[in-house]
């Protein structure tokens, strides 16, 4: 049985199913597989039409068990806009569980909350440590490129799968309320599967947070 993911962004496409994996394992969830991500435009997934018709897709897909609709909030207010497309969601997924991620702004906030991991991966420097403020900023992914050589760029589509394999999600969890609800997501697809697997958050993110 697979989590069927839909996305925003040209990087999330590659960079969803490894954080999932990632995620999956942590938990011990080991039979639960990713499906390829389907990718909808922003103005798709603000409407009630454009999240039913990518929630019909997404149940069309081999294996699908579950559907997680996650992409950045932007200027959005989470705690608003993710209540209504859960329920559009569900208006369409009926017994199949549903479930909305937003990144707060960015989902490369994610990796400011833990930027000190990710020291030396795609040319993030060996001095890097996480503003205070980090997720109040506008523009994360500008400000990963605050973080590199003023000869290198941040490149969405090749960085952002590469940094989602090497970050710390503990630190991440530690640090940023967005990424706790993404952890938290797995366990709720758990319970709404029926399955089990290790103490989900682990209790060493737990001691961390």
């Amino acid at each position: 049985m697979n989590i069927q993911p839909i996305v925003e962004g040209h990087g999330d496409i590659e960079a969803v199913p490894v954080l999932l994996r990632r995620l999956l394992a942590e938990a011990q969830l080991f039979g639960i597989g990713v499906g390829r991500p389907i990718r909808r435009k922003k103005s798709d997934l603000h409407t009630q039409t454009g999240i039913h018709r990518a929630v019909r897709l997404a149940l069309l897909q081999p294996q699908c068990a579950s559907v997680l609709l996650l992409f950045d909030s932007e200027d959005s207010c989470p705690r608003q806009l993710a209540p209504a497309i859960l329920e559009w969601a569900q208006q369409v997924a009926g017994a199949r569980p549903c479930f909305v991620v937003l990144a707060y702004r960015e989902y490369e906030s994610w990796f400011l909350a833990a930027i000190e991991s990710l020291r030396g991966v795609c040319g993030i420097r060996d001095d890097a440590t996480t503003l205070p403020d980090f997720e109040n900023r506008r523009g994360a992914k500008e400000a990963i490129e605050e973080y590199m050589p003023r000869n290198r760029s941040y490149h969405e589509t090749a960085d952002q799968v590469k940094l989602t394999a090497r970050f710390d999600p503990a630190l991440a969890y530690s640090r940023s309320r967005s990424f706790r609800k993404m952890v938290k997501f797995v366990g709720d697809l758990a319970a709404a599967l029926g399955t089990t697997g290790g103490p989900w958050p682990p209790p060493a993110w737990e001691q961390r947070a």
